[in-house]
């Protein structure tokens, strides 16, 4: 997969100032974006959020899920530390896309968990690829990272590519509309609850 870069800019937050960085992948000619924050470290771990598109979570503040909560957690600790990156990807819904998503919380709201929605609909339980992520942060100057997340896939499969990942938790968002969801996430997806 080839990943071009397109442009950067300045993005005020609520958090502070970001830099945003834009990218295009070759493979699905889709774009993603690099949030920075503060100067990076040459040859020291930075802290980071690999963080798949959640319309619902990320800007209609659903509860369903705990994206939203994730992303806002990730962005304020990278600002309280100092720097940081978020890679933001558009792989909506692991990757089946907006529409298909919301067929599969319509399966959910019936009574098929997240799991079985996405195969009820013929995909895999998750469809994302992180192979963009590689060339995103070597244009940022950055081979290791301490990445917030609860996935251990996630962290194998940027390990995989050649990055130097340590894990830390990052527990936020949970209330009683997405309680079995995130028990989905444990017991079918093996994310780690600390």
């Amino acid at each position: 997969m080839t990943v071009r870069f397109i442009s950067s800019s300045k993005l005020p937050t609520e958090f502070g100032e970001f830099v945003i960085h834009a990218f295009e992948d070759s493979k699905e000619h889709k774009e993603h974006i690099a949030l920075v924050y503060g100067e990076l470290a040459v040859n020291e771990k930075v802290l980071c959020r690999v963080h798949s598109e959640c319309l619902t979570g990320d800007a209609l503040f659903s509860l369903r899920c705990d994206c939203g909560s994730q992303l806002r957690e990730a962005m304020h600790r990278i600002a309280t530390r100092g720097s940081g990156i978020i890679l933001y990807l558009r792989q909506e819904g692991r990757n089946i896309g907006l529409g298909n998503k919301i067929r599969a919380y319509h399966l959910q709201d019936d009574g098929a968990d997240t799991v079985e929605a996405n195969q009820a609909l013929g995909f895999d339980a998750d469809e994302r690829s992180y192979d963009m992520c590689l060339p995103m942060l070597k244009e940022l100057g950055v081979s290791e990272i301490e990445l917030m997340t609860n996935n251990p896939l996630k962290v194998a499969a940027l390990e995989k590519l050649g990055i130097s990942v340590a894990r830390i938790p990052i527990i936020t968002g949970e209330n009683s509309h997405n309680e079995a969801y995130l028990a989905t996430k444990r017991s079918k997806l093996g994310h780690i609850p600390h």
